[in-house]
């Protein structure tokens, strides 16, 4: 069962696949940004905005180049900042939209690590983390974590596991 986190990250990722995908030639591009060719060839060697290229090393553009192409003309337009200010804050964003993917697919990995620890008390109340079907043995309740927080323990039926299932739906 996924979560309302991991269901958002799925929808952001198609929607970011469905825009990245080239399919707008210089001309259409142009003028769907409301600017030149030229200008658009301009900001491809600036690296402000750089489009994928065909076989035959035509530029396309994806609907993300557009928008991008619309944010460096309102950037220099309105707000007056010029194209090495422009290049500067355009690779800033595309760091930080790497490190959100990032972050995601590191909550992911968490939620799906989290979903599946167990944990036991020590007799001397440590609460450790045990692998899926052992129970700590009488020689281990008196033993400490490893550095990392995980206690191996050897199959027993001498003892209970307590078991701690964090339920973050509610």
């Amino acid at each position: 069962m996924r979560n309302k986190r991991q269901e958002g990250a799925a929808e952001a990722r198609e929607r970011a696949t469905a825009a990245d995908v080239p399919i707008f030639v210089i001309s259409v591009a142009a003028e769907l940004a409301g600017m030149h060719p030229q200008t658009l060839r301009q900001y491809d060697r600036l690296g402000l905005v750089t489009p994928s290229r065909t076989r035959g090393r035509g530029r396309r553009y994806s609907v993300a180049d557009i928008d991008a192409l619309r944010e460096v003309q309102r950037l220099s337009k309105d707000e007056g900042i010029n194209l090495a200010g422009i290049r500067h804050i355009m690779d800033l964003r595309r760091e930080l939209r790497a490190a959100r993917r990032e972050l995601a697919r590191l909550r992911e990995e968490a939620d799906a690590r989290r979903a599946h620890r167990v944990f036991a008390a020590t007799s001397s109340g440590d609460v450790v983390l045990v692998r899926h079907g052992t129970r700590l043995q009488a020689s281990d309740r008196g033993a400490r974590a490893r550095p990392g927080g995980e206690l191996i323990v050897h199959p027993s039926r001498t003892d209970a596991l307590v078991v701690w299932n964090h339920d973050r739906s509610r």
